[in-house]
């Protein structure tokens, strides 16, 4: 099977906004981490410039990937510099820890 990995980088105050509508979309599972950086939107009284955001990222199959991102970005965007990103990219290879196997072999 075809997967893809959706990366998103949001808000951390849009980020029970994106879970909830990921939650909606069927979407089975993701993982949340807090990031900070810097790109559109810099925190210049920071010495280090960086702002504290949500990275959500998410292993799906590749025909529901294009689904999920629009999906993300509705629901984080705010229209204000530093809403975030999101990028899919190809998964070479996906194996489950539980069964040992890799996609393409049972594992979906």
């Amino acid at each position: 099977m075809d997967y893809r990995k959706v990366t998103a980088i949001v808000r951390q105050e849009k980020l029970a906004a994106v879970e909830r509508a990921l939650h909606q979309r069927g979407v089975p599972g993701i993982s949340v981490t807090k990031v900070k950086g810097y790109g559109d939107l810099a925190n210049f009284y920071s010495s280090d410039w960086l702002v504290s955001h949500s990275r959500i990222e998410i292993f799906i199959r590749a025909d529901q990937a294009e689904g999920v991102a629009e999906c993300i970005v509705n629901a984080a965007t705010t229209g204000l510099a530093g809403d975030g990103l999101v990028a899919v990219l190809p998964v070479e290879k996906l194996y489950r820890v539980r069964e040992g196997a890799a996609s393409g072999e049972d594992a979906a």
